[in-house]
């Protein structure tokens, strides 16, 4: 059974919480303790029908302000599918909250109120989904209620979102009317949508195809962990423990150790204890050498077809995810998959002003939520790809040395010129 990871976003009371709640609440994903709580807080409000929105909204803070604050992570599972669902804050202040959540998900729900239209916000987080690179969007126009169900008000903010859409280059966008606090269109179709010929929420969230979304020509092996027993039984067995983040390897095929750039081939590879003659992304595993070559934790190994870039210094876009400004000289730890190296901030060019993706005049400190682009320099060489070509090697953080806290989010763009 596969696994969907998405994550929702909107404007502030679009009802992203309730719609999560929805999805558990209508697919039986609740525990009957974690009901019987929520029914009894619901009871302490105006409203006789359950808060769904309880369900997400977990900080004692979220449930007083009904509002979201913090990236919260809910999971559940369907016969035909597995799903981690991130719901993000709807908030301006929260913009780091969505980027951390939004980057290793396949999908985006961004929710749309059906009497407000796109809205600043909605803009704002779609930005954000085409900056990211998430491959598939659905716009779900919520509180179809408020607005009699009407179509034609349906239909002008699939127009309007439409435009956006072009403009900003999100691609495979698919829109479905909702109402979540009543279930409307959320796992069955509604009997006040009938104009709406599509599928339900949770259905097209089943069965929408992932497979393409995952790039089996490039080969990336980021090793995890070098197993070296020295038994009796095992007295020389090496290998190498990863997980293939794309691409597919083959008993036999020549490939790279990185970054030291020395070949050799594969002589065996094992999947779930077991030795098979090929394995390709997602999949976990071990690949033994033919050659007995120094690799650590940190090194990649990949096909010498074709071969990341290697360089030490790059150009990212930036989120700024700390309360201490960034200013350009600091100094900071890069982690690009397992690879940890130290790095300094060698210049910021520009702001990005995600409402418009307009390049603004660099202020003088870049403050928290900030998107900049930036160039960096490692101490030593890293193996990466652009991130718009390959998300799983084109990603990376910046860590506080002396805090060891996540400061910075990056999507490699490029090389600097003449690297």
């Amino acid at each position: 059974m596969d696994l969907l990871r998405f994550i929702t976003a909107g404007s502030v009371d679009d009802g992203k919480s309730t719609l999560i709640g929805r999805l558990l609440y209508d697919s039986k994903s609740i525990m009957l303790d974690q009901l019987e709580a929520i029914e009894k807080q619901t009871k302490n409000k105006t409203s006789g029908d359950i808060d769904l929105a309880l369900l997400t909204d977990g900080l004692r803070a979220e449930r007083e302000q009904g509002i979201t604050i913090d990236v919260a992570y809910k999971y559940f599972t369907t016969p035909k599918r597995k799903f981690i669902i991130a719901d993000a804050p709807g908030h301006i202040q929260y913009t780091r909250n969505m980027v951390t959540g939004a980057s290793n998900s396949d999908l985006v729900i961004i929710l749309v109120d059906a009497r407000n239209g796109v809205v600043e916000q909605t803009k704002r987080h779609s930005l954000i989904a085409s900056l990211l690179k998430i491959p598939h969007v659905v716009v779900a126009v919520n509180k179809m209620d408020l607005v009699n169900y009407s179509q034609d008000v349906y239909n002008n903010i699939v127009i309007d979102f439409a435009k956006l859409a072009t403009s900003i280059g999100l691609k495979d966008v698919n829109y479905i009317p909702i109402c979540a606090i009543n279930g409307d269109n959320i796992v069955e179709p509604s009997i006040n949508l009938q104009w709406y010929s599509g599928s339900p929420l949770l259905n097209y969230l089943e069965t929408i195809k992932l497979e393409k979304d995952i790039n089996l020509t490039e080969g990336r092996f980021p090793v995890q962990y070098v197993i070296r027993p020295q038994t009796n039984e095992l007295h020389d067995y090496r290998g190498y423990a990863g997980k293939i983040i794309s691409g597919i390897y083959k008993k036999g095929e020549a490939v790279t150790i990185l970054p030291a750039g020395i070949s050799t081939t594969l002589s065996a590879i094992e999947v779930n204890g077991k030795q098979v003659d090929e394995a390709f992304a997602p999949q976990s595993g071990i690949l033994h050498l033919t050659d007995d070559i120094d690799v650590s934790r940190g090194d990649m190994i990949v096909p010498t077809a074709s071969l990341p870039k290697l360089s030490n210094e790059l150009e990212v876009f930036l989120c700024w995810m700390d309360n201490k400004a960034l200013q350009p000289g600091n100094k900071y730890l890069l982690q690009l998959n397992n690879k940890i190296v130290k790095a300094v901030i060698k210049n910021i060019e520009y702001k990005l002003d995600v409402n418009s993706l307009e390049q603004l005049a660099l202020p003088e400190k870049v403050q928290l939520n900030d998107i900049v682009k930036a160039s960096i320099k490692t101490a030593s060489p890293v193996m990466f790809d652009d991130y718009a070509h390959l998300r799983a090697s084109g990603s990376a953080i910046l860590i506080d040395e002396t805090s060891n806290v996540t400061v910075g989010a990056c999507m490699i763009t490029n090389t600097i010129a003449g690297e």
